[in-house]
C-alpha cells in the first residue's frame, strides 16, 4: 500500500472511531449502558489503529493495551504511552459488556450503569481527541 493510501486509511479509521463514539452516546441515552461501554472501547481501538495506519503499519488485534505496547516504532510508541491508562480502563469492557459468560450469574444489561457509560465515553473521547491531534 502506498503512503498516500495508508494516510487515507488512517482518516477512514478515525472517522469510524468518531462515529462509534457517537453511537456510544446514543446507546447511553437509550439506557443501553453495556453497549455504550463496548462501543467506547471499539471507538478507542479504531483511533489507535488510525495512528498505526498513518505511519504505514498494519495493526492487528483488539486490545488497546497491545496496540500501544506492541507499536513497532519506539519513538512513536512513546507518543502513545500517555493513553495506556485509558487503554487499560477500556480493555476491561471488551468481553463482559457483551457476554453473560463474562459475569458470574449476571447479564451485562443488568450490571453496567449510567456512570460506567459516561466514564467509558469520556475515556474514549480523550483517546480519540489525542490521536486526532497527533494525526493533524
Amino acid at each position: 500500500m502506498s503512503l498516500e493510501r495508508f494516510r487515507q486509511e488512517s482518516e477512514r479509521w478515525l472517522a469510524q472511531a468518531r462515529a462509534d463514539l457517537k453511537a456510544a452516546e446514543a446507546s447511553a441515552a437509550a439506557g443501553s449502558y453495556e453497549w455504550a461501554c463496548f462501543q467506547s472501547q471499539q471507538a478507542a481501538e479504531k483511533a489507535l489503529k488510525a495512528f498505526w495506519f498513518l505511519h504505514a503499519y498494519d495493526p492487528w488485534g483488539h486490545s488497546l493495551v497491545r496496540l500501544i505496547q506492541d507499536y513497532p516504532d519506539d519513538t512513536l510508541r512513546a507518543e502513545l504511552m500517555p493513553f495506556l491508562r485509558h487503554a487499560k480502563q477500556l480493555d476491561k469492557l471488551y468481553i463482559p459488556t457483551r457476554y453473560p459468560s463474562g459475569l458470574p450469574d449476571m447479564i451485562p444489561a443488568d450490571v453496567f450503569t449510567d456512570e460506567d457509560a459516561v466514564s467509558a465515553i469520556a475515556t474514549a473521547r480523550e483517546v480519540i481527541d489525542g490521536i486526532a491531534a497527533k494525526l493533524s
